[in-house]
């Protein structure tokens, strides 16, 4: 199989500002759209005429397609350069918010918002592969700073930005803030970005795209969807059993094909296993303080979209600085402790949201959410990278692609437990007050009461669930190693095998 090198002219040296800043302002474009979408679901269902559970599309389409496309990653990024790739993307990104934004009705929007999810389904595996392929090893820290900046700091910027256009504009106008900065990074790759790495010309795995679609997509929309309908609704059961079945499927198949769309291999190597499981819990956790504060603040509390967002902006602050810090620590240090310090704040700040009252203070939890962002910034990026960094090069874009789907995985499955678990124990506590004659159903006062409290009882129970998540991950994180690249034993056996 003959191969060429990507660059376009042999021996020119990489210029890796442009590139790395074509790449963070895509990959900040594309997650703050995912982010002002979350405050605007409200507005939008009010002025589309549509329930809930049809909105939600919106959100849950495009993790959908997300979670198809990064399997796919590490056979595109073999498959097709550099250049190419950045450039599609971001023009598919940008057609999709222009649909988004003009779009007349719910169908049209939601399908803008699977076209934006393409764009940004190759995208951010693309960042990740880039940049372990342009930094050296003893600088992959910083550089995983600072696309902590873009991953991080847009998610926690959006509810803020979004609150303040919802109040005081259409949400259309959320697409037209987007898509300026789109076509820029777009015009901007065009006339900087370098092509980074090989061309191949793998063959693709079309069962394995089927049966990873059905597998991801499945669990994902499942998780999703329990999170609206409970965990025993049919929908739910059944999207449940076909992406169990059929990820099993795609896993056994992976194992047994010389070409894997997803190498599963790369799970010999421990301290990527073990990083890969800890950066799933803190997903997981994240995501509990994501879904369930918004809540508190504007269904119990009756705070604005925008005294909500204002209330995260501290702590997104904050992780945009911390960011490029923390992966100039790492560099140094490593993982492990960064770690450590960064799960011990965090599980402290999540056991102290545990304990919200209907009187808890405004100060009180800014400071409480700052601290908490502040454990988080000192966690993903490190974490990732420290497994990331015991692979081989050759499986740089495998792990990348494993890393990110599991991560989606891991996100979708902490809304759906988090909220289940809210919901249930205010059913419960509802139901119990009921039952023992605590207060009577025809006392709209006293029931309005009683629903505030078993609301924030949920979201308590929920927080503490999430604190003993958190918790499991700061043990394991005592077991993190620094690591370099180790020998590439699998293309090693495969070789040995053809022999």
């Amino acid at each position: 199989m003959s191969t060429i090198t990507a660059n376009a002219t042999a021996g020119k040296a990489i210029r890796r500002g442009p590139i790395i800043a074509a790449l963070l302002i895509g990959a900040f474009v594309a997650l703050l759209n995912q982010t002002l979408m979350n405050v605007a679901l409200p507005k939008i269902m009010e002025d589309l005429n549509i329930l809930a559970n049809t909105a939600q599309w919106l959100t849950t389409g495009f993790m959908l397609v997300n979670g198809v496309l990064v399997p796919v990653s590490a056979y595109l990024v073999e498959k097709f350069t550099t250049r190419q790739l950045f450039i599609t993307a971001m023009v598919l990104f940008s057609i999709g918010t222009l649909v988004c934004g003009v779009g007349t009705g719910f169908e049209m929007i939601l399908v803008g918002r699977l076209i934006q999810a393409v764009g940004a389904g190759i995208l951010m595996p693309l960042m990740n592969i880039v940049f372990l392929r342009i930094f050296p090893i003893e600088e992959r820290g910083k550089a995983m700073g600072l696309m902590a900046v873009a991953m991080i700091f847009a998610p926690a910027v959006g509810p803020t930005l979004s609150g303040w256009v919802v109040q005081n504009y259409s949400w259309r106008v959320l697409f037209f803030i987007v898509l300026p900065l789109a076509i820029f990074s777009t015009l901007l790759g065009a006339k900087t970005m370098q092509n980074v790495g090989k061309v191949t010309s793998p063959s693709l795995d079309k069962l394995g795209v089927i049966l990873s679609t059905l597998g991801f997509g499945g669990l994902l929309y499942g998780f999703s969807d329990a999170g609206t309908d409970g965990w025993g609704s049919t929908t739910v059961i059944v999207c449940l059993i076909l992406g169990a079945v059929s990820l099993a499927l795609f896993v056994w198949r992976q194992l047994k094909i010389d070409k894997p769309l997803l190498e599963f291999r790369i799970f010999r190597y421990n301290m990527f296993t073990l990083t890969t499981i800890i950066n799933i819990i803190i997903t997981m956790a994240m995501y509990s303080g994501m879904i369930l504060l918004p809540i508190y603040l504007q269904t119990i509390r009756g705070f604005t979209p925008m005294e909500s967002g204002l209330l995260l902006l501290p702590g997104a602050i904050l992780m945009g600085i911390m960011s490029p810090i923390t992966g100039i620590i790492f560099d140094k240090i490593g993982a492990r402790w960064l770690a450590v310090i960064g799960l011990i704040i965090t599980t402290i700040t999540t056991w102290e949201f545990g304990h919200l009252t209907d009187s808890t203070s405004y100060t009180y939890l800014i400071l409480t959410y700052t601290a908490r962002m502040f454990g988080m910034s000192m966690l993903m990026m490190p974490i990732v990278t420290a497994g990331l960094n015991q692979l081989p090069q050759r499986l740089n874009s495998h792990g990348s692609a494993m890393s990110n789907t599991l991560r989606t995985i891991g996100g979708a499955m902490g809304i759906a437990v988090f909220v289940s678990l809210m919901t249930n124990r205010t059913k419960s506590t509802i139901t119990d007050a009921l039952v023992s004659g605590a207060v009577s159903k025809t006392d709209k006062a006293a029931m309005l009461k009683l629903s505030q409290e078993a609301t924030i009882n949920g979201i308590n129970h929920a927080f503490i669930v999430a604190t003993w998540v958190t918790v499991a991950a700061l043990v394991l994180s005592f077991f993190i190693k620094k690591t370099s690249p180790q020998a590439d034993f699998l293309k090693t056996e495969v070789e040995a095998e053809a022999k």
